[in-house]
């Protein structure tokens, strides 16, 4: 993955800038990387991005359901059902 190094920051900076870089977050919509210890800790997103991510999550898990139903159904058998009051008469 590709980073841009102007939207890196080190952990110690963004204590000391957080308001700031929030607000330039917002202005630009582009994510800021955060460092710890010379490693790829973090990443703030603005929250549509966020939101976008999140959505497509979900998205993805119902495709994941759907997939599943989809294989289940191959060796569904409509002879192997069992009456729903039989179930509860037991």
């Amino acid at each position: 993955m590709l980073v841009e190094t102007d939207r890196i920051i080190p952990i110690t900076r963004l204590q000391k800038e957080l308001t700031q870089t929030v607000r330039e977050l917002s202005e630009s919509g582009e994510p800021v990387y955060i460092l710890k210890n010379n490693n790829m800790e973090a990443v703030i997103l603005p929250f549509d991005e966020y939101k976008y991510l999140m959505d497509l999550e979900e998205m993805y898990e119902h495709f994941e359901i759907n997939d599943q139903i989809i294989e289940r159904m191959k060796n569904y058998n409509e002879n192997n059902n069992i009456d729903w009051k039989s179930i509860r008469n037991d």
